[in-house]
């Protein structure tokens, strides 16, 4: 159970890296400090509810785009979560494409890091270590 709070942690924060990343490299995307933690949470809930359901779409239906499905959910959580977040702009479409791919390599990079540095009860995760005794 502590390992699955940890691992929900570092995906919050793995997301808030992304989300600030992109907030300070690009002009049009805002978000207002007072909404971004629950910006944070929205776009962190949009990702994994829909993670599988394009994971699934992409196994079925189109198997060319299995290798950028982070890409893609992170594409769709960021307008999901525009639309349903008055204090979050992400400015134009080259701004919601060059976001997508900032906030997926912030993301990315936290995900790396985060269990060898911070939370080392992830580091030795090889897939899904829940364990229901």
């Amino acid at each position: 159970m502590i390992r699955l709070a940890l691992s929900i942690l570092a995906t919050i924060i793995a997301n808030a890296v992304g989300l600030l990343l992109a907030t300070a490299l690009l002009t049009g995307f805002t978000i207002d400090a007072i909404s971004f933690v629950v910006v944070l949470l929205v776009f962190t809930g949009v990702m994994v509810l829909t993670g599988p359901l394009i994971t699934k779409i992409a196994v079925t239906s189109v198997p060319q785009i299995r290798g950028s499905i982070s890409l893609v959910s992170v594409f769709f959580g960021l307008k999901v979560t525009e639309w349903l977040m008055p204090g979050f702009d992400m400015g134009g479409l080259s701004n919601w494409l060059a976001a997508t791919l900032l906030v997926w390599l912030g993301s990315l990079i936290a995900e790396i890091l985060l269990p060898i540095y911070v939370f080392k009860q992830l580091r030795n995760s090889g897939g899904n270590n829940i364990s229901i005794r």
